[in-house]
Parts: structure tokens; sequence; C-alpha cells
């Protein structure tokens, strides 16, 4: 997590408008939409990274420090420039949080629809399988040999389907947006404690549906906590219903891949101008195969945003988004399962 102040982004080519929601630096904490443009890196160190960079709505020309917080510790020079208000001392404007939760997330649903379609159950996904490239936020699922039987097969659910997979996607996506894992624990049973903590106790059904051997047993009542006193004040409304979504007791009614890819938790990367924090390019996300548009078809629509189809017509048979004749741009020859 990067910290900007005055605000901040890193897009090489001069010219481009770069639009972010930030925080006046001082007064009352009410978002707004920040436009700039020029930017270029004028100073860098191990404080960070220092660009310069002209206002669009002012034509000011503002200095932008981009800064590694450490979201176990509050930010002091951060805290101090909000509180000072001098002629002879530099001006916090704005200040905002930039993330890659969201494209990394993305690219995690979009592997394991396909790798589900391929009757592949991953069974371990957690941040260390998980590699990503900084610099182009590009992300991809590795080690496919594990036989861990971990915190994940909650009640001791000896079911390995693909529903397991998204319920640890689930507590990725939750452990990026707390800062820390949602269900700590140091064995099965502490982080068990943890999941009713918030889910609350289960269902008999929902319990049969995990495991029916452990309809019998029994689990103290506790009702479960609401989503959101469960996250930050902050937290976007439509990442807290995307949780909620994937961290179901009941197997079945959790979201699949691609429904997850098609939340609207992820439509900001669908906007024709959407950019990394970086200033970058986002990575290739909609170069949809033909096996992954055949996999839940009414998706596809959301799926593929419409500047996309506009950029893949060259190499699209122009039917693609039925999952009919679509080109793929991911080499190989996928099969088509479901």
């Amino acid at each position: 997590m990067s910290l900007a102040m005055f605000i901040m982004s890193h897009c090489r080519d001069s010219g481009k408008v770069t639009t972010v929601v930030a925080t006046s630096g001082q007064g009352p904490d009410r978002p707004q939409e920040v436009s700039y443009t020029d930017i270029k890196v004028i100073g860098n160190g191990s404080f960070g990274v220092v660009y310069q960079a002209r206002l669009i709505d002012s034509q000011e020309m503002v200095a932008i420090k981009k800064v590694l917080q450490d979201k176990r510790f509050k930010n002091r020079e951060l805290q101090i420039m909000r509180k000072l208000d001098h002629c002879n001392i530099v001006r916090l404007r704005y200040f905002f949080y930039s993330s890659g939760e969201k494209v990394y997330m993305y690219q995690l649903f979009r592997s394991l629809a396909y790798i589900h379609s391929q009757g592949v159950c991953h069974r371990d996904i957690k941040p260390q399988n998980l590699l990503v490239d900084p610099e182009t936020a590009i992300l991809k699922l590795c080690d496919f040999g594990s036989d861990n039987c971990c915190s994940k097969l909650i009640f001791g659910a000896t079911d390995y389907t693909a529903n397991i997979d998204i319920w640890s996607a689930g507590c990725v996506l939750a452990e990026l947006l707390l800062g820390q894992p949602i269900f700590p624990g140091d064995s099965g049973v502490d982080q068990l404690v943890e999941i009713i903590k918030v889910l609350g106790t289960p269902t008999r059904e929902q319990i049969r549906e995990m495991n029916p051997n452990y309809t019998e047993f029994k689990f103290p009542q506790i009702k479960a906590h609401p989503w959101t006193k469960v996250f930050k004040p902050r937290t976007p409304p439509e990442a807290i219903a995307l949780c909620s979504r994937l961290l179901e007791y009941t197997p079945v009614t959790r979201f699949s891949p691609l429904e997850a890819c098609a939340h609207a938790f992820f439509d900001e990367l669908r906007q024709p101008n959407a950019r990394l924090p970086s200033g970058r390019e986002l990575p290739l996300l909609f170069n949809f195969s033909t096996t992954e548009l055949s996999i839940q078809p009414q998706l596809n629509s959301t799926l593929i945003p419409p500047h996309a189809r506009t950029q893949t017509a060259s190499s699209v048979d122009g039917s693609g988004l039925d999952g009919s004749s679509q080109h793929s741009s991911i080499p190989g020859s996928l099969n088509n399962s479901t």
C-alpha cells in the first residue's frame, strides 16, 4: 500500500491526464476527484519518490510525494502535515492511498475460472502462492502440487471441490482490505472460532453441506457479526458485498470465479481510462479465450467492456461475446469443460 502526498501518480508520458479520488490536506475528510498531468520524477530515495505535476483545474505546479505506507503503523508525516498551516512551510494539498487489490484479485478470480473449467481445484490459495510483478501488476497463480488440508477446509470438509478455492480467495481479498488475516489462529480450532465470530454459528443444513459428519456436533450459538463492522469504516461497500458472497458457509451459494470478476467491485477496471496507481496501463484483463467465454456466457457482456470489444474487434470473429467465435490471445489449446 502506498500513500501519496500531495497527490501521486507515475505517468511517464507527458500530457496524459490522471484522475484520482483524494482527500484535502486540511479540513474535513471529504474525498473529491483531482486531475493532474505533465508528471515527471524530480527526486527519489529510501523515503520514496517525488514527482512534479500540474493540476488541471488551477494549472498549479505541485510536488507529489509517494511513500510506502505500512498498514500496521500510522504515518507520522501525514498526521503532522495535516496540522500545519504556515507561509514558510510546504502545504499539504491532498493525499490518497493507492492499492492494487482490485487488479490482483481480478486476475486471481480469472485464473480460478480457468482451472476450474479444466476440472482442477488448487486447494491452497494463499498470498504465498500468488506471484505478482509490482511494476506491471500481473498476477500468476502457482504451486499446484499442494496436498495441504488447511483451515480453508472448514468444519473438516473432505470434499475438495472448486468452492474451496472461492472461500480461500475470499480470505485473500479480506486480508488485502484489512491488512491482516480475517481469521487468524495458530490451529484449525483457533481459526474455526474466528470464523464463527464473524459468520455466526452455522445452521444444521449449512454444516451438512460442508461435512455431514459434523451435524450432531454442538457449536456455541453466536450471532453473525455485521460485515460493515468487520472491515474499516471507509472500506468500499462493493468490496464488503463481494467478500460476503465469497465467505459463505454453504459452498454452492458462494460466487463462482467469473461472477466475482463481473461484480461491481471490479467496475473501475472496466472503465476506458482505468490505469494502475503508478499511471501505467492495466495488464491484459479482457483477452478472454473461447473456453473462458463459454463458462458462463450470460456474464460476457459484463466481463468485456465496450472499449475492450472495440480494441479486439480485429482479432474477434464478431460474435465472440456469446462464447462461440472468440479468438484467444492466450497461447495453447483450451478444452471447453465446466
